[in-house]
């Protein structure tokens, strides 16, 4: 039809056989001047071409995959003024007629392009920022309007870049409480840097359960909105009592610990909170609430952090758990656990007592929903009774899945947890 446009591709700064790598508008589209169209790549920039004129999309002439230049034909547009020509309209009172006739038309001169800056950032760009994302200025207004940061999403498409479907797909995973098929969440990049030019270096590789670790590690503190609730338990009691029963435990060969006493008040506390003894279902709807309680310890090895679990905490005596926090870390550190004898685990309870320090904020061990961070313990005045008295203060952290636990019932269990561990009694029943 005469009525119909070819666009074509304008100046774009001397490039020549640029890429195109997203085509913006379908055939029937009816689209505004200055909406973008199709998505060039260049080595240098990230260019989203808009149409000059508004009008309905009536054939593509160019696909992903493309190299275009100058001059280019790209679409066929029936514009906006053919478009008001063939619909039929009242006729305008005469002295409305001599107003329009006396409007200048707008010029149909290309709209300037817009350009993004370079995808591949100078190594001297230390800070990770949302520009470094591959995307098209169109998929970073929407990513805005959804509220979702794309340094977290690896694209689909060709190179990495990010769809409009990436950002959707991941928003609605976030709400879900889950990952989309085909969505993967990923740090921002790191840019390379010579240390070497600063002073004397040695390259030490990782270890492969090191490696592992720190990919379980980015993608649980990255993918679940962790909370941390502090608090602390006064044991004296619990104390006394595991030092009164050291003699009878090593009669046994076994080495009774205060962890064991912690493993065991995790158990009697996930019963009394069985939101914490959860994970969420893969759909991201609903909780598995687990009729079993396993807990898992982490134990440092030489090689990296190791999550041997225990099972059946709550059907298991002191002495017994005792028993087997020994031998799964000693068979941790000798590099001996099975597959197994890692899995299945409900909670987690890491302990850094030993070793010191004030407090922590544990990474939750995936899909558990809330983990443990014990610190050492330690001697403090306590008014009690009138009077200030010394008392053995166990500080520890609770870090939680916040979609799972919410804050007050995060409180509660870790009150529960410093109750149970105040009072043995608790743990013996």
């Amino acid at each position: 039809m005469a009525s119909e446009r070819e666009i074509r591709l304008p100046d774009i700064g001397g490039f020549e056989a640029v890429d195109v790598v997203e085509v913006l508008v379908k055939p029937g589209d009816r689209i505004k001047a200055e909406d973008p169209v199709i998505t060039l790549e260049s080595d240098k920039a990230t260019m989203e071409v808009p149409s000059p004129t508004g009008g309905v999309v009536k054939r593509l002439l160019t696909k992903v995959g493309d190299k275009v230049s100058e001059g280019s034909p790209l679409f066929v547009l029936e514009p906006e003024m053919a478009l008001a020509a063939s619909e039929p309209a009242e006729a305008a009172p005469e002295h409305e007629k001599e107003a329009v006739a006396s409007t200048p038309i707008p010029s149909q001169a290309p709209a300037p392009l817009r350009m993004q800056p370079p995808f591949s950032l100078p190594p001297e760009q230390l800070v990770p920022d949302v520009d470094r994302a591959h995307a098209s200025p169109s998929v970073r207004q929407l990513a805005r309007e959804l509220g979702v940061d794309l340094t977290m999403i690896q694209g689909s498409a060709r190179k990495g870049r990010i769809l409009k479907e990436d950002v959707k797909a991941f928003a609605k995973s976030a709400l879900s409480g889950r990952l989309a098929p085909g969505t993967t969440i990923v740090s921002p990049g790191v840019p390379s840097v010579d240390f070497s030019k600063f002073g004397d270096i040695e390259l030490a590789p990782l270890s492969r359960i090191k490696r592992i670790a720190g990919e379980n590690l980015s993608r649980a503190w990255m993918g679940v909105p962790h909370v941390t609730q502090f608090d602390e338990a006064d044991i004296t009691e619990l104390e006394a009592f595991r030092k009164a029963k050291l003699e009878l435990a090593l009669g046994r060969n076994i080495k009774l610990t205060l962890l064991a006493f912690i493993v065991k008040a995790a158990s009697v506390a996930l019963r009394e909170f069985p939101t914490v003894n959860a994970s969420l279902a893969p759909d991201g709807e609903a909780l598995v609430l687990k009729k079993y309680f396993h807990i898992a310890v982490a134990v440092n090895t030489d090689q990296g952090l190791l999550v041997p679990v225990i099972r059946d905490v709550d059907k298991k005596g002191l002495l017994d758990v005792a028993a087997q926090i020994d031998e799964i870390s000693r068979k941790a550190r000798q590099g001996k656990l099975t597959p197994a004898e890692m899995q299945g685990g409900c909670f987690t309870v890491s302990s850094l007592g030993g070793v010191g320090g004030t407090g922590f904020t544990p990474i939750i061990n995936v899909p558990e929903v809330a983990i443990l961070g014990v610190s050492r313990s330690v001697l403090k005045p306590v008014y009690r009774d009138g009077q200030f008295v010394p008392r053995l203060v166990l500080p520890f952290a609770l870090s939680y899945d916040h979609r799972v636990i919410d804050g007050v019932a995060a409180a509660r269990f870790s009150g529960f947890v410093s109750k149970v561990l105040s009072d043995i009694r608790d743990i013996l029943l």
